[in-house]
């Protein structure tokens, strides 16, 4: 049986992307990097292998910052951040956001810790990590 599909997209709707609700994995990460993508103070994200995202909008509506084994990806109209490609490529993080249907996976840890936002407390009960889980 093959996973349930959700839908994603960017705010404006020039970009629309399906993954399969089959993640690995879920977190809330605090890294500069991240809270630099986001303008927030963190990114909550889900892991899938690569190829289970699957783009439903043509190339030129996406915005790549990196390269193509490490890089955010957005809406090259909005900005929107949609996913970050990581792990040598082989993974996507999508940014939880940008999901229009819910995900059957919930963040499961706060990954970074050692560099979150000064300004931002913590008031969950996961657990959480300076750098990121073994």
């Amino acid at each position: 049986m093959s996973a349930r599909e959700l839908d994603g997209g960017c705010w404006c709707g020039a970009v629309r992307y399906r993954v399969a609700d089959d993640f690995r994995y879920a977190s809330i990460c605090h890294c500069s990097r991240c809270r630099a993508a986001t303008g927030s103070a963190f990114k909550p994200f889900a892991g899938i292998e690569r190829e289970k995202l699957r783009m439903l909008s043509p190339g030129d509506a996406l915005l790549v910052v990196g390269d193509a084994v490490l890089n955010d990806t957005r809406c090259a109209t909005c900005g929107s951040l949609l996913f970050s490609v990581v792990r040598e490529g082989e993974y996507v993080h999508v940014a939880l956001g940008s999901l229009v249907d819910a995900p059957s996976i919930r963040p499961s840890e706060h990954i970074f810790v050692g560099s979150k936002a000064p300004w931002h407390r913590i008031t969950d009960d996961l657990p959480q990590f300076d750098q990121h889980a073994a």
